[in-house]
């Protein structure tokens, strides 16, 4: 009997702290992954700006961005997170491009093309006033709504590893304005 009850408890308590040891494992991994990569919020929004107040960014977009109403703000934030996802999937067609041979011109034409679609996407949930303020900055920089083709980035960078690296980069100042910061995740 005496042994028995010594049994008893260590037969429940072994498989109970195995348990509790595998779930706490996980979840900690799951966290750690998801922290990790991806777009992650930074900070809460920052509350809208009076429109006469100065921008301390040379980017019209982050100026528009720092008046807009929260709710607008709110779904601006979201917009950009659909939009970091865009770039997660160019991270994998790169992956894929280099495992399948492709060249380094290759896989940069199809991810400045992937970035421009990811734009327009994106584009899709904004109101034509956002739109146009990011159109107008685009032609007056790069003569394109979109932005800058391959052949232009080839001929700013000098390679088409640039070119690849540059389409596949965000806005630092965009990002922080709506409190987020991306960090694209291991493929």
């Amino acid at each position: 009997m005496r042994l028995s009850s010594t049994l008893l408890p260590r037969r429940v308590l072994v498989p109970f702290v195995a348990a509790v040891a595998l779930l706490t494992a996980g979840a900690s991994a799951t966290a750690g992954a998801a922290e990790a990569c991806g777009s992650i919020i930074t900070a809460p929004l920052a509350p809208p700006v009076s429109a006469d107040d100065p921008c301390p960014s040379t980017d019209p977009v982050v100026c528009r961005i720092r008046v807009l109403p929260m709710d607008q703000k709110v779904e601006a934030q979201r917009t950009r997170i659909r939009y970091h996802q865009l770039l997660e999937d160019m991270h994998r067609t790169e992956a894929d491009m280099r495992a399948a041979g492709a060249s380094e011109e290759e896989i940069a034409r199809e991810l400045v093309d992937m970035r421009n679609q990811a734009k327009e996407i994106t584009r899709a949930g904004m109101t034509p006033d956002e739109v146009r303020i990011l159109e107008e900055r685009n032609i007056a920089k790069y003569g394109n709504p979109l932005g800058p083709t391959a052949d232009q980035l080839y001929a700013k960078y000098g390679s088409w590893e640039k070119v690849t690296d540059a389409s596949m980069r965000t806005s630092y100042a965009v990002d922080r304005e709506l409190s987020l910061e991306y960090r694209p995740c291991p493929v």
